[in-house]
């Protein structure tokens, strides 16, 4: 099944190459979609719904997780590391979340989760994440039908004074110091020339993330 999958996808490159995007190295592409995405660890919050009032206690919520978690996690210095105190800390974050949450005078239910999720393509502190499967803290508020808020967790990008839309010299270094030359080029985002091609890319590894999905299922369910 493996293999089919394989070929299938190599003939979607190849359209893609004659349809003009050959000037990006797709090689380069599929090589560094997923082995960046193996040193990352996303924070993940969902609100309730997307009333104005529960889309602000998202952000509560989110800010209150941070402010209690950031001596814990603003200094591990490696993903196994940062493994193993979400580990040791589920249940905290989930009390820290249902506290703040009766202080404000809400009664949601509050779930948390660490696994492996699907996200868009997103943006945040400089870098753009192309769509796909990545490990992720979940928070779901209540019954999460509401617009999510997410950050990197590890290396601990969260815990940065930093703006969602600004990128700090703290918040580049981190990442480089995780992930390699070509892994932090692929995710960088960059005001110059090539921003058109970094976002070619983007949407190639978008493409290529559902087709993989699809593709599995499609096998799967002649099996």
């Amino acid at each position: 099944m493996k293999g089919k999958i394989k070929i299938v996808i190599t003939i979607v490159l190849v359209i893609f190459v004659v349809m003009g995007i050959g000037a990006v190295s797709l090689a380069e592409v599929y090589k560094n979609v997923d082995s960046y995405k193996e040193k990352l660890i996303r924070l993940h919050v969902i609100a309730n719904s997307d009333t104005n009032e529960d889309q602000e206690i998202k952000l509560i919520i989110r800010d209150k997780i941070i402010e209690e978690m950031t001596p814990k996690f603003e200094k591990s210095k490696s993903i196994s590391e940062t493994r193993e105190i979400l580990d040791r800390n589920m249940d905290v974050i989930q009390d820290i979340a249902k506290k703040e949450l009766n202080r404000i005078g809400k009664e949601y239910d509050v779930n948390v989760y660490f696994g492996d999720y699907d996200f868009p393509t997103k943006s945040y502190g400089g870098f753009t994440l192309p769509a796909g499967n990545y490990t992720a803290l979940r928070v779901v508020l209540g019954e999460g039908k509401g617009e999510n808020w997410w950050c990197v967790m590890f290396p601990p990008l969260c815990f940065l004074d930093m703006d969602d839309e600004i990128e700090t010299e703290e918040t580049s270094k981190n990442m480089s110091e995780v992930l390699t030359d070509e892994e932090y080029d692929m995710i960088e985002d960059d005001n110059d020339s090539k921003d058109k091609a970094v976002k070619i890319k983007f949407k190639l590894v978008e493409v290529l993330e559902k087709s993989k999905t699809k593709l599995a299922n499609l096998f799967d369910n002649e099996i």
